[in-house]
């Protein structure tokens, strides 16, 4: 264990935790930084992104990540490979835990971030990204113009994603397991009057077809009622089947909701009960989850923990 305290831990490095550092380090509070098993975060996974400010002929995801990771360290923040375990916050000097270290900071900020939860199923994983398997209609959708695309879920994040592709996609299928949507009423009328919207009712889909040719040809979905397979053709699967926030090793220690966000206080998006603990990004929002949100998160989150340590002295 080392005695050396920290002004300023970041743990995660998205576009939240990479934000962070960047405002961190140019405050001069010497930000230390830990990266988990996805340096980055889910955007290296994203092969262009076209709706982050600055670049009107988009950007890769993974370029975009290293590019705000060699900004940081151009300002002096420090990294360090590790994932965290443990942590002790009840006391003035936090205390966070790997396999192999411990630390010891006073201050903290918490982006690591939420997983897509994916369907599991055989041509997913191999298509994701830039295959046309993605989790978020609001980054890809524009890729799929006059395109025929699949929708896998049945609640609200489902429906939204299914009616905002009907701006761009000839025709969405909705594959739901059910019979009836889990969605709020308003959002079942709307996605079921819509005409560009096909209901596939009662179907879970068994695999994700075009692996061989790098790109989505098609989705394999069975009947839950009847056992039949069937095949949707398509250009695009988006699996919207919900977030997994990567809150574990803190819940015990910060407060997190009934799915495993955190919570911060009520009249802030990055502050928590604790003082000095702030949050930042996908594991504290399950609304918006979009790059430029995290990264104004991260900001704010640099932006208090530099005023809250220069108010203690440090």
């Amino acid at each position: 264990m080392s005695n050396e305290i920290e002004n300023i831990i970041i743990v995660g490095t998205g576009c939240a935790g990479l934000t962070a550092a960047v405002y961190a380090a140019r405050a001069s509070i010497n930000p230390l930084v830990i990266e988990g098993n996805l340096p980055g975060g889910q955007l290296t996974t994203t092969s262009e992104v076209e709706n982050f400010p600055g670049f009107p002929e988009g950007i890769d995801g993974f370029v975009l990540m290293d590019n705000l990771r060699k900004q940081a360290t151009r300002f002096g923040a420090r990294f360090e490979q590790g994932l965290i375990t443990e942590v002790d916050l009840k006391s003035d000097v936090r205390i966070l835990r790997t396999a192999e270290k411990e630390y010891r900071t006073r201050s903290l900020i918490v982006a690591t971030g939420a997983s897509p939860r994916m369907i599991g199923v055989p041509g997913e994983k191999e298509l994701f990204g830039g295959g046309g398997v993605t989790t978020c209609a609001t980054c890809d959708g524009a890729f799929y113009r006059n395109m025929d695309v699949v929708v896998v879920g049945g609640g609200d994040s489902a429906v939204e994603e299914a009616i905002f592709l009907t701006r761009f996609c000839s025709k969405v299928t909705l594959i739901h397991r059910r019979d009836e949507l889990r969605a709020s009423s308003i959002m079942r009328d709307r996605v079921l009057a819509h005409e560009k919207v096909e209901m596939c009712w009662d179907h879970v889909v068994t695999e994700v077809l075009g692996a061989n040719e790098k790109a989505v040809s098609g989705v394999r979905v069975r009947n839950v009622k009847t056992g039949e397979d069937s095949i949707i053709s398509c250009k695009g699967v988006f699996v919207a089947i919900g977030h997994i926030p990567n809150t574990q090793p803190f819940a015990s220690d910060m407060k997190v909701d009934g799915e495993g966000y955190f919570v911060p206080e009520t009249d802030s998006q990055i502050r928590t009960d604790r003082p000095g603990v702030y949050v930042a990004g996908d594991c504290a929002d399950h609304l918006y989850r979009q790059a430029i949100t995290a990264a104004g998160m991260g900001c704010q989150a640099a932006i208090e923990a530099e005023r809250w340590l220069a108010e203690i002295g440090s």
